[in-house]
Order: C-alpha cells, then sequence, then structure tokens
C-alpha cells in the first residue's frame, strides 16, 4: 500500500527536480520570478510617465522664455562691490535677473544676501561661470532668454594693471568681445557697458566731458577704452540699443545695510581708498598709505570725483530705460565736484570717528594728478543728478557696514 500520509521534507511547489544530474526550478516558482520582475517594470515606466507628466519638470525655467511685462537682465559680475548693488536695485524694481561671476573678485555672500531677500521663483538666478571660457558663455546664452545685458564684471585695480597687463587685456576686452558675439547671436538687444574716466588719462582741461579726448595712461583705461571701441564699431551695424557709463571713484554702500564693500585680503593694496580707510580705522592695517603728495593740486595729493554706489546704480537703470535700438549714449557718472585725497582721509576720520595714522609714500605708477567729471550730459539727457554728496555721509553709510560685517560676507556666507 501507498503511504500517503507520509510527511515531505520538501514542499513540492519549491522542490527542485533532477532530470540527467542537472537541477531545475519548478516551473511555477519560475513563473512567479518573472512575474515580479515584469510587475516592477510596470510600476517603474508608470513613475516614468507620471514624473514627465508633472507640470512642475515639465514646464520651462522662467529665465529661459521671455514674458510680457518682464524684463530679464544679465548682471555679469553681480557677486562684486558695484554690481550686487545693481542686482539689488533691479531687484527691487521688479526685474528679473541672472547673475554670472567666477568669484574671482566678487563675494558668494552678497548673492546669498540677494537670494534671501528675493526667494520668490523666477526672481533671481546665479551662474558660476567664467566669461573667458567661450563655451560657457555660449551655453549661458542660450539656456536664457535675456532682454538686457549689464556688463560690470572686470578686474578694476590700476595698480595692479601695471604689474599685470596682460591680464587686464584678457579679463576686460576680451570677455566683452565674446559678451557682445553673443548677443548679437541669440538677440539680446540691450547692453549697458560699465567703463571707467580711466579711459580719458590725463587731460589738460577739467572737467571731464564725454568730448574729451581719451588717451589712456594705465593699462585698466587702455583695456576698457579697446573694450570700448569693440562695442561703438559692432554698433554702427546693429540695432542694439547701447549705454556706455564712464564713471568715476565710487564709494559708499547700500543705504538700509544689506551690501557692502569687501574686498578679497590679497587685493587690499590695490583697492579703493575708501577700503584702505576702514581697514586702517578698524587696526587690520596698521595705517594709511597716500601714495603721491607731490602733484600739482592745492594740497599735493590726487584729486578724484566720488560718486556713491546708490547714485550709481541709479545711473545705470536710467540708462536701461533710456537706452533707444541702433544708438550709443556715452554718459559721464560723476558729481562734477573733484575732491583731493587729504580731503577724503578727513572726512574718513570724522566718518569713523577714529585719527587714522597716515603714511605718506612715492606716487603709484599709472595715478594721475585731477580728475572729475561735468554731469551736464546725463543730467539733461537722463534726467540724472547725483543725490549723495555729501562725502562724510556717504563714508558714515558704508562705515556701518563695515562695522557690523568685520569679515565681510563671511556670517552672511554661512547663513
Amino acid at each position: 500500500m501507498l503511504n500517503i500520509g507520509r510527511s515531505r521534507s520538501q514542499p513540492r511547489a519549491t522542490r527542485a527536480m533532477s532530470l540527467g544530474g542537472m537541477d531545475y526550478t519548478d516551473p511555477k516558482r519560475k513563473g512567479n520570478y518573472f512575474g515580479k520582475i515584469l510587475l516592477a517594470a510596470a510600476l517603474t515606466t508608470l513613475c516614468i510617465i507620471m514624473i514627465k507628466r508633472s507640470p512642475s519638470l515639465n514646464s520651462p525655467s522662467p529665465f529661459s522664455i521671455r514674458e510680457p511685462g518682464v524684463t530679464h537682465v544679465l548682471v555679469t559680475g553681480g557677486a562684486g562691490y558695484i554690481g550686487s548693488h545693481a542686482a539689488l536695485r533691479l531687484l527691487k524694481d521688479n526685474y528679473r535677473v541672472t547673475i554670472v561671476d567666477n568669484l574671482s573678485r566678487g563675494n558668494l555672500g552678497a548673492v546669498r544676501v540677494l537670494q534671501n531677500l528675493f526667494s520668490e521663483p523666477g526672481r533671481l538666478q546665479f551662474i558660476y561661470a567664467d566669461l573667458g571660457d567661450p563655451k560657457s558663455v555660449d551655453k549661458i546664452f542660450s539656456e536664457n532668454k535675456f532682454d538686457a545685458v549689464m556688463h560690470f564684471a572686470a578686474v578694476a585695480y590700476v595698480g595692479e594693471s601695471t604689474m599685470y597687463p596682460l591680464k587686464y587685456y584678457h579679463n576686460i576686452t576680451s570677455n566683452t568681445l565674446l559678451v557682445v558675439e553673443n548677443m548679437a547671436k541669440y538677440g539680446v538687444k540691450t547692453l549697458i557697458y560699465s567703463s571707467t574716466c580711466a579711459t580719458y588719462g590725463e587731460p589738460e582741461k577739467m572737467p571731464i566731458t564725454e568730448e574729451t579726448e581719451q588717451h589712456p595712461i594705465n593699462p585698466y583705461g587702455k583695456a576698457k577704452k579697446m573694450a570700448e571701441d569693440i562695442i561703438i564699431d559692432f554698433s554702427k551695424n546693429s540695432k542694439m540699443a547701447v549705454m556706455i557709463l564712464r564713471y568715476f571713484n565710487v564709494i559708499g554702500s547700500d543705504p538700509e545695510g544689506r551690501l557692502g564693500e569687501a574686498p578679497r585680503p590679497e587685493l587690499r593694496e590695490h583697492g579703493r581708498i575708501s577700503g584702505a580707510c576702514f581697514d586702517a580705522a578698524r587696526s587690520i592695517t596698521s595705517g594709511l598709505k597716500v601714495k603721491g603728495t607731490d602733484y600739482k593740486t592745492p594740497d599735493g595729493t590726487c584729486i578724484r570725483d566720488y560718486i556713491d554706489v546708490t547714485d550709481l546704480v541709479d545711473a545705470h537703470v536710467k540708462a536701461l530705460q533710456k537706452a533707444e535700438p541702433g544708438k550709443v549714449g556715452i554718459y559721464n557718472v560723476g558729481t562734477g565736484k573733484g575732491r583731493s585725497v587729504k580731503e577724503f582721509v578727513d572726512a574718513c576720520k570724522k566718518a569713523t570717528g577714529v585719527d587714522i595714522k597716515v603714511d605718506y609714500l612715492p606716487r603709484r605708477p599709472g595715478d594721475y594728478a585731477e580728475v572729475y567729471s561735468d554731469p551736464t550730459k546725463i543730467r539733461v539727457e537722463l534726467n540724472w543728478t547725483a543725490q549723495h554728496t555729501d562725502l562724510e555721509k556717504s563714508l558714515q553709510v558704508a562705515w556701518k557696514w563695515q562695522k557690523y560685517h568685520r569679515d565681510g560676507y563671511g556670517i552672511a556666507s554661512a547663513i
């Protein structure tokens, strides 16, 4: 008799069968295995379809499309001192802004301040890129729809330019050429170019008007003039709207204390006199070094036209609003009043409340004795006039930011 009640040491469904010395899995188990694979594949496919159909992933970036009533401005060098203030003003005025900066001179902390202030989608984007890289520049313009470019990005120290002239020609002249080429290629219709009074050199007659001949005496001024020449030559056969702003010595900071000037420590010796004064007032340096006391000026020190950064960015916005297709506007941006370095130092002492130690040294190569603007043209044509002309007050505003940001944007960068 068959023992039908015997126990099985292995369930039938999972027991392997031996045929000719080879083991084969039970066909029922094999079918379950492949069924699970098919089910997983089907679920994966369904997930991919749902992701592709998701509006948030399928819709294009707002920076890659043109929208009626929205002006998208590319701000090159927007992490720098002037560029970040310009980006702030544009964002406050409801422009869409893309900042491009390689952070060689700019501060990521400034970008983060702006991102925290304007966090809404489609308001601000930051692209880390070098404008000297043709592929990167092409990619930026191909993936974004810009209506205008404010081109600030540049190395900008007169003394440094005499030490490393080729660096300045590459960074200023060559990079501007790349920007203009890509603007033309991708149909960007407006350029606001950040130039400098250094293109004039050392004119015999003051004040400087836009008709004053340009004879730059240092590589910084020469590189900027070359860039201007490229833009002007291109515009002769183009419908692009162009504004070239030649501005003078920039001081100050955001009156609400959100942004300020924070040069890299290794660049302090080349930087602006305001930064040098503040460093001395905070005992970061042992004192202020004034280079040149034998110029043909009333007190022997250089005379400059100091323009507050708030006024400067206002001039850029007015230039953007007034730019006309096929036309080039060239404007000096200054107060129209010259102040000597000694006057500046006295104002800085009062603004900081610190009796700054001053060391007088020989002239710096590439400097000129006297330069200040005649701002008549920009006042008449763009309805712009400098509002923050009290030197001591501008320095007080800047000093307040410096006191609360002893490490520059170090704290902001950590947020």
